[in-house]
This record gives structure tokens, C-alpha cells and sequence, in this order.
């Protein structure tokens, strides 16, 4: 039976963790997703995944904590129990403009691979919609990035990818051997849900889950993390979504 995780940015308006964690647990959840958030306090945030008989197998870090101060990613991932480290986002500014640029930015990705790994991490990237644009030479960030930092894991949130307006089940036949997690959530029929930035709760929206979970069963994949980027009620989309995802 897969060990559903859930990313805890989810629950970020609804504190406090205690909560959030009781809640999960409850919906039969027995993983979490952490992020910046939840870092403040590590052995306390442990503490309350005990207590709740979750556990933190997976984290997103910034990149800048991840190269500029790998000694206190790693203590962190430590105390709380994480063996996967994401990298999760490339704010726009920071962004490289054309193929050049993004292996250089690949090499950065494969770098941070090899510190984290020789700490005993997996480590691997997690996408956005910006890597399936092609760029004015024709450079496609994703293919760049996985292609050419080839020790990372890929955390692919398939959502995202059909927002970049790219075909999921073609990625994710390519790259198969690369997703060792994948983030489930759902995007909402145009004009519905437009107070959650237009998502919907997992089997509730238009993404092909039952198709997309055959697609990735051949894959390494460890983390199967739910996520909704803002829920209006974190709890009725938790419990809805594990739901429908046990009906598949």
C-alpha cells in the first residue's frame, strides 16, 4: 500500500502544527513534505511527527541555504529525519536566459548533488512550470537541467508541467528512471476555484490521475506527496484527496 506524504506549505495559513500533523494522521496520512516553515525549531517539529506517528522522509530547502550553508541544511535534514532534500524553486530574477546559462546552473544542481549525497541524502530538483518553456534559442530548461546533472533525482510535480504546457506522460516516459518523487495535486476546470489560484482538490479538477499513477509505476519513485499550493480548507482537501487517490 503507498505511504502518502503531504506538503506541510499546504497548512502554512492554518497553524498551529500540532494541528496540521492530527489532522493527517487522521486522514491516513503517514508522511509529511516539510519546508522553510517548519524549520525554526527541528527537534520540536520531530517531536510533533512522533507524536503524531508521521514521519518526514522528503524536505524542500532553499538553494541558497542548500549552497551557502550546507552544514546547517544538513543538521537540520538530520534532526528531523529526511533522506530526500528537493531544491524547489529558481525565483525569475535569478533565472539564466538561454542553454549556457542553464548548464551552468546544471553544474550548481550537480555540485549540490554530490555534497548532499556524500552526507547520505538523495537529492534532486522539483519543477515548476518556467523549465517547459522553450527559451529565444530554443533551449528547454528541464531537458537542460536533467540531462546535464545527471546524479540528481527528479521530484516531478506533474501539475506543473501540464500548467508549462508540456505533455506529462511523454516527460515522464523520457525520464523515467529519474523520479524518485511526484508531487500529486490537481488543477481545477477554467474559471472554478479561482480563490485557490485555481487548483482543486486531488480527483476533483482535470488531471488524468489514474493514467499518470500507471505512467510513474515504473519509476523509482519514494515520495508520493500531496500538495495544493492554497487550499481554502487544508483539511477537506487532505481527506478528499487521499480518498479518491485510495480509489486508484
Amino acid at each position: 500500500m503507498t505511504a502518502y506524504s503531504y506538503q506541510l506549505y499546504g497548512s502554512r495559513n492554518n497553524p498551529p502544527l500540532d494541528r496540521t500533523l492530527a489532522m493527517l494522521a487522521a486522514a491516513g496520512y503517514r508522511e509529511t513534505e516539510g519546508y522553510g516553515g517548519v524549520y525554526a525549531d527541528p527537534q520540536a517539529t520531530r517531536a510533533a511527527h512522533d507524536a503524531a506517528g508521521l514521519t518526514m522522509p522528503s524536505a524542500h530547502f532553499s538553494l541558497d541555504l542548500l549552497t551557502n550553508d550546507s552544514k546547517i541544511a544538513i543538521e537540520t535534514a538530520q534532526a528531523l529525519g529526511v533522506s530526500s532534500i528537493y531544491a524547489p524553486h529558481l525565483a525569475e530574477a535569478e533565472r539564466p536566459t538561454d542553454g549556457p546559462g542553464y548548464r551552468a546552473f546544471a553544474d550548481q544542481l550537480e555540485t549540490l548533488a554530490r555534497t548532499y549525497g556524500a552526507a547520505g541524502f538523495h537529492f534532486g530538483w522539483h519543477n515548476h512550470a518556467f523549465e517547459f518553456a522553450a527559451l529565444d534559442d530554443g533551449t528547454v530548461p528541464m531537458k537542460v537541467i536533467l540531462d546535464h546533472a545527471p546524479s540528481i533525482g527528479w521530484e516531478a510535480d506533474i501539475a506543473w508541467i501540464v500548467r508549462g504546457k508540456a505533455d506529462p506522460f511523454q516527460w515522464l516516459a523520457a525520464y523515467q528512471d529519474r523520479v524518485s518523487a511526484i508531487h500529486i495535486k490537481d488543477i481545477a476546470p477554467v474559471g472554478e476555484c479561482l480563490d485557490e489560484d485555481g487548483w482543486a482538490d486531488v480527483g476533483y479538477g482535470t488531471m488524468e490521475w489514474p493514467a499518470l499513477m500507471n505512467a510513474v509505476a515504473g519509476a523509482p519513485v519514494k515520495h508520493f506527496v500531496m500538495e495544493h499550493d492554497k487550499p481554502n480548507d487544508d483539511a477537506r482537501f487532505a481527506r478528499r484527496s487521499i480518498d479518491y487517490l485510495k480509489t486508484i
